[in-house]
C-alpha cells in the first residue's frame, strides 16, 4: 500500500472504492446482471409512474404510495449503480470525500424512507379492509401528502447523524473502501478512532426504527388477515387477499435481504468480504427491480392499463 494511503489526514480528499474485493477479474462479467437489473428497475418504476399519472382511476391512496415507492427506488438505485458500473467498466475507483458522504446519506436515507412507505401502505390496506366505509374519509389526498412528508422528514432527520459522525473521525489508516459504494459501516471501519457512537447509532436505526416499522406492519397484517378470514364467502376472501399479496411480496423482498445484510456485516466475521459486498448490492438492486414487476403483475388495474397501453401501440 502506498505511503499516501497511510499518512495522517482527518478528512481525505478522496476515497478509493475497490469494487468487489477478490473478484476484480470478474467485474466485467458481474456488471452484466447488475446493469440488466438496474435497467429493469429504472424502466419498471418509470412505467409505474406513467401509468398512475395517465390513468384517472388510479388516483387514490394506494397508488400514490406506490408512486412514492417508485420515486424512492429510482433515487436509491441511481445513487449507487452508475458509480458501481463505472468501477466495473472503466476502473474509475476514486470518489470525492464529500461525494462519498452524500452517497452514504442518500443510500441510508432512502432505505429508511422506503421502510416508512411500506408502513404507510400497510396502514392503507388495514383501513381499506378493516374499515372500508371510512377509507375515503381517513385517507384523503391531504392526509396522504402529510404521511408522505412525515416519512421523508423522518428518514432525512434520522440519517443526518451518519455523515456528520463520519466527517469528524480521523482517517489515518487508509482511504481504500473495500466496497462498491460508500456504505456506512464500510466507511466507519476505516477511521482510527473510537467509532462506537456510529456503530451503536447504526444499530439503533436498524433494530429500533426499522424494527418498529416491521412490528407495525406485522400488527396491521394480523388485523387484516383476521378481517379477511371472517368474510362470509370464499370469493370475497380471495379478492381481499389479492389486494394484499403484492404488498406482502414487496415487503418480504425488502426486509429479508436487508436484515440479512445488516446482520452478516456486523456479526458475520467469518463470512468472506466479497459475499458481504455482493449481498449489499443485491439488497440495493433487487427490491427496486422487483417492486414494479410485483405490482404490475399482481395489481389488476395496473396490469390492465399496461396491456391496453401496449395493445394500443401495437394496433
Amino acid at each position: 500500500m502506498s505511503d499516501s494511503n497511510k499518512t495522517d489526514f482527518t478528512n481525505p480528499s478522496t476515497f478509493i472504492l475497490v469494487g468487489i474485493p477478490g473478484l476484480e477479474a470478474a467485474h466485467v462479467w458481474i456488471s452484466i446482471p447488475f446493469c440488466a437489473m438496474y435497467t429493469i428497475a429504472v424502466l419498471g418504476n418509470f412505467i409505474i409512474l406513467f401509468i398512475v399519472k395517465t390513468e384517472p382511476s388510479l388516483h387514490g391512496p394506494m397508488y400514490y404510495f406506490l408512486c412514492m415507492l417508485a420515486v424512492t427506488d429510482l433515487v436509491l438505485t441511481t445513487s449507487t449503480l452508475p458509480k458501481t458500473l463505472s468501477i466495473y467498466w472503466f476502473n474509475s475507483r476514486e470518489i470525492d470525500f464529500s461525494a462519498c458522504l452524500s452517497q452514504l446519506y442518500f443510500i441510508h436515507c432512502f432505505l429508511l424512507i422506503e421502510s416508512g412507505i411500506f408502513v404507510a401502505m400497510a396502514f392503507d390496506r388495514y383501513v381499506a379492509i378493516c374499515h372500508p366505509l371510512r377509507h375515503s374519509t381517513i385517507l384523503t389526498n391531504s392526509m396522504v401528502a402529510k404521511i408522505g412528508l412525515a416519512v421523508v422528514f423522518r428518514g432525512g432527520i434520522l440519517i443526518l447523524p451518519y455523515p456528520f459522525l463520519v466527517r469528524q473521525w480521523p482517517y489515518c489508516r487508509t482511504n481504500i473502501i473495500p466496497h462498491t459504494h460508500c456504505e456506512h459501516i464500510a466507511v466507519v471501519n476505516l477511521a482510527c478512532a473510537d467509532t462506537r457512537v456510529s456503530s451503536y447509532y447504526g444499530l439503533f436505526v436498524v433494530f429500533c426504527v426499522r424494527g418498529l416499522d416491521m412490528i407495525f406492519i406485522a400488527v396491521s397484517y394480523t388485523h387484516i388477515l383476521k378481517a379477511i378470514f371472517s368474510l362470509p364467502t370464499k370469493d370475497a376472501r380471495l379478492k381481499a387477499l389479492g389486494t394484499c399479496s403484492s404488498h406482502l411480496c414487496a415487503i418480504l423482498s425488502f426486509y429479508i435481504p436487508g436484515l440479512f445484510s445488516s446482520l452478516t456485516h456486523r456479526y458475520g466475521h467469518n463470512v468472506p468480504l466479497h459475499f458481504h459486498v455482493l449481498i449489499a448490492n443485491v439488497y440495493l438492486l433487487v427490491p427496486p427491480m422487483l417492486n414494479p414487476i410485483i405490482y404490475g403483475v399482481r395489481t389488476k388495474q395496473i396490469r390492465d392499463r399496461l396491456l391496453r397501453l401496449f395493445t394500443h401501440k401495437g394496433t
